[in-house]
């Protein structure tokens, strides 16, 4: 089950769909509530991404686990990555890949770049309630500063939608707010496996972030492993690099889950 995140929509996972069912595997990668069927749906009607909290979409996601016959492999990118890291801390997957995941509760590290990737949200507290797109020199920054510009432009304009405001400020509490759902349970026996991927040049989560977020993890009695992705920044899932990543994942997920 692939978990998309902020900016994104399941079609950002369709290449990685293809290459999981060709290794056997079945697929699935449901959007988050009121998620638009098309980009350019969500680019029409960008305030349908309003008003969407970590816990109601962690909840939405746990629904459909519900629904399954067998536990499923999460894999997630960015603040699909904690949802991912939320729904094994609750004991629902077989294994798990978080890919530059957005941080959880006890993660300290805020890096400059990270607090500037998401300003175009934090910088107006309105934006809590609100659907924020990003203009592409945003979408540069936050995403795509590892790739040529002709690569960033075609990835903005091809994958970007708008985003709800309200997960990147409870993210951004998450240490000073005991009753936060930007939490995660790192000490569940029932985790599984954790994979965490993180890009060398990513701004939006860099190195010391995805770190500490393995730092928390490895003290659950499970596997639990990092590796980082050279010269890779935060759009490693849907650039033109995706299969290098792709493959990584898949070969976490092999060693502990047949297809």
């Amino acid at each position: 089950m692939f978990v998309h995140g902020l900016w994104l929509l399941p079609s950002s996972w369709d290449r990685w769909q293809a290459l999981f069912k060709e290794a056997g595997f079945a697929t699935l990668a449901p959007g988050w509530p009121d998620d638009p069927e098309t980009i350019v749906e969500a680019k029409a009607h960008p305030e349908v991404f309003a008003h969407k909290t970590i816990g109601q979409v962690a909840d939405h996601f746990g629904e459909v686990v519900a629904t399954l016959t067998r536990k499923p492999v999460i894999m997630g990118h960015s603040f699909g990555g904690l949802l991912t890291q939320i729904l094994a801390g609750r004991g629902l997957a077989a294994a798990s890949v978080a890919i530059d995941p957005a941080p959880f509760r006890g993660v300290l590290p805020l890096p400059i770049s990270a607090l500037r990737a998401a300003s175009p949200v934090l910088t107006n507290p309105l934006n809590r309630g609100r659907a924020v797109p990003l203009t592409y020199e945003q979408f540069r920054y936050a995403f795509a500063n590892a790739l040529g510009e002709d690569e960033a432009k075609q990835l903005y304009d091809t994958y970007a939608v708008a985003a709800p405001g309200a997960p990147l400020f409870q993210a951004a509490a998450a240490n000073l707010n005991p009753w936060t759902e930007a939490k995660v349970d790192t000490k569940n026996p029932d985790r599984g496996p954790l994979l965490i991927i993180s890009g060398e040049k990513d701004h939006t989560v860099p190195w010391s972030i995805a770190n500490a977020s393995y730092n928390r993890q490895k003290r659950n009695d499970g596997v639990t492993e990092i590796v980082e992705m050279p010269g890779r920044g935060h759009a490693l899932t849907i650039d033109s690099g995706w299969r290098e990543v792709a493959d990584t994942a898949l070969r976490f997920v092999q060693r502990f889950v047949k297809p």
